[in-house]
């Protein structure tokens, strides 16, 4: 979305929006409805089911961007582009598309240089917290960067430093490379509320890379004690934000099914970003005991709200949170209950310190990674232009994309 954005205000004679066909050929696509489209998916984000007609909309332009695709529009324009322009750069921003080499290939034969941005590399250094497919296509998508790129963009010194031995093993030398943190959109301003008592969210995917599990056993405990112990103030409510992922029976069943939890844990689901926004505002932290990321935008978007962190002492995590979050082992229940415990006090001097680090803690903004980006592609428009060479001809084949 923030590249579409950002490049939806540059002249079009500088840019063009391309997209993938279901028989794996790119087209070229028309500018205005690219922009009609992040129009509705931005304010279906934000508003959600009070953007009437928004989502219909979205689904409406990309139905018609998909039929226009299936029968080869865009692929002349797409030839003619590339061969009126030298300095063309493919600019690939989802992992998506990365899978397939040959349809990337066959737009560098015809003159383009080639940039994708790489996310994480999960599937292939924790295999065990994805699915046994996106293993295979992870390692598809290191092989077509390796081969084809000629510059990375990378979203934390984390994934670079994951990603360069993966380069490694296929012998090619490693092309420009840039760290560019991706910065935070913040909202309308949400209302800050004082809330009748104090509550904590996490926020991300259901999936047992999310480390749920390690929370819901904390809360399990915490109210345990408090039913065992005449005296003992009850546990903090829980917020749980995100949809159910994959391989999480255990976490499901503990949301459904434990009684000790019914009434201070709540799973939200995924409601609007401004609904969000309002929750993460007014939490007395976000909780993150995710084992391994590739970068942690909650914990910058939480801390950009103003919300205090506690999340896992990991790499990526220190790297986005700086010296403000509280970093716990993501094993360690005992840490972690104490931790909470202390930040859901009256007055906690825990939370008030964290607070007053956070003040001197810098948003990541999207006009700094750009400018990364933009140094970047710089860098690429002077190297050798690959030898230009036609678009192949529509084929009714569908690719193994």
């Amino acid at each position: 979305m923030a590249y579409a954005k950002r490049w939806l205000f540059e002249s079009p004679a500088s840019c063009d929006f391309a997209a993938q066909s279901g028989w794996g050929w790119f087209g070229l696509v028309p500018r205005r409805l690219v922009a009609a489209l992040v129009e509705a998916l931005e304010l279906t984000w934000l508003r959600g089911p009070e953007a009437e007609g928004a989502l219909t909309r979205a689904r409406r332009i990309a139905a018609g961007l998909h039929a226009r695709l299936a029968v080869g529009g865009g692929r002349a324009a797409l030839q003619a582009r590339l061969e009126a322009h030298s300095h063309t750069v493919f600019l690939l921003v989802s992992h998506r598309s990365l899978e397939s080499e040959a349809p990337i290939a066959a737009l560098r034969r015809a003159g383009a240089r080639f940039v994708p941005l790489i996310h994480d590399l999960i599937p292939l250094t924790h295999p065990e917290y994805s699915r046994s497919r996106q293993v295979a296509r992870h390692a598809a998508r290191v092989a077509t960067t390796a081969a084809l790129a000629d510059g990375i963009i990378v979203n934390s010194s984390f994934t670079a430093s994951t990603l360069l031995p993966q380069l490694a093993r296929y012998g090619r030398a490693v092309p420009p490379l840039a760290v560019a943190p991706l910065g935070v959109d913040l909202p309308p301003t949400p209302p800050a509320l004082l809330p009748p008592e104090p509550y904590f969210v996490c926020l991300g995917t259901i999936e047992p890379r999310k480390n749920h599990l390690l929370l819901l056993h904390v809360w399990r405990e915490m109210a345990d004690r408090a039913r065992a112990l005449p005296g003992t103030p009850p546990p903090p409510k829980l917020l749980v934000l995100g949809r159910r992922g994959w391989e999480n029976e255990n976490v499901v069943d503990l949301l459904e099914r434990c009684d000790m939890l019914r009434g201070i844990v709540q799973e939200v689901g995924t409601p609007p970003d401004a609904e969000v926004s309002r929750l993460v505002a007014n939490a007395t932290a976000l909780l993150f005991p995710s084992f391994v990321e590739g970068y942690g935008l909650p914990v910058a978007e939480a801390l950009s709200l103003g919300t205090p962190v506690i999340c896992s002492d990991t790499a990526p995590l220190r790297e986005v949170g700086g010296t403000v979050p509280e970093f716990l082992d993501p094993l360690d229940g005992p840490a972690w209950i104490e931790r909470i415990e202390a930040f859901a006090t009256p007055d906690s001097a825990a939370r008030a310190a964290q607070c007053a680090r956070l003040r001197h803690w810098s948003r990541p903004q999207w006009a700094e990674h750009f400018e990364q980006v933009d140094a970047l592609l710089d860098q690429v428009i002077g190297l050798p232009r690959p030898a230009a060479a036609p678009l192949p001809l529509p084929s009714r084949e569908p690719s193994l994309a």
